[in-house]
């Protein structure tokens, strides 16, 4: 019995005190420990509610779906292949098979018991509990890169043009400079003689 607080207490069957087997509940917890619990079940009628110690998964499994991609703790090393925690409620097995395209002796060659892995579902069987797992075919996340200019829109680029355009032929006059007036009347006159004296 748990004293959650109401009119009724919580009540924590053996089978849910650990996920591991349990002998005797004295050999998980004494009168008087406070404890975390999760709620199962609520009776109102007969007043009961059902709490267990187990902590809930992560990922439901109405989340899974095959394809998805998940990084998962690697739980236990077997000759076949390795359990991989990825937060539901059970581990799912990499098969040593699905752990390189190249040959692997042992599971133990390619990942350690503790370490993290990126794996991807590759089979749920829903009724007997079962996840498939591969750490081949998943693509990398490449990361954005920051842009170093932002991309500008067509307006933009029709203003710079126009802009451009308008700046042009005073550029022209920059390269061959108008002469000031007095230059002009100097030359009028020159070509005036010269072509009096034809």
């Amino acid at each position: 019995m748990v004293d959650i607080g109401l009119e009724y207490d919580g009540v924590v069957h053996i089978s849910q005190l650990s996920p591991e087997h349990i002998n005797r509940v004295t050999d998980v917890v004494q009168p008087g420990d406070s404890v975390t619990v999760w709620v199962t079940k609520v009776d109102p009628a007969q007043g009961r509610v059902g709490l267990t110690m187990i902590r809930p998964p992560k990922v439901d499994w109405h989340e899974l779906a095959e394809g998805q991609t998940h990084t998962g703790t690697v739980t236990r090393i077997e000759s076949y292949g390795a359990f991989v925690d990825i937060g539901a409620e059970r581990p799912g097995l990499l098969h040593v098979r699905e752990m390189s395209a190249g040959y692997v002796r042992h599971p133990s060659e390619l990942v350690q018991i503790g370490e993290e892995v990126e794996v991807r579902i590759l089979k749920l069987d829903r009724r007997k509990r079962r996840i498939d797992l591969t750490m081949m075919g998943i693509e990398p996340e490449v990361e954005d890169e920051p842009e170093d200019e932002p991309i500008k829109t067509a307006m933009e680029i029709a203003l710079e043009r126009a802009q451009a355009r308008r700046r042009e032929p005073e550029r022209r006059h920059e390269k061959h400079p108008r002469p000031d007036l007095s230059e002009r009347e100097d030359i009028l006159l020159r070509t005036l003689k010269q072509h009096a004296k034809r």
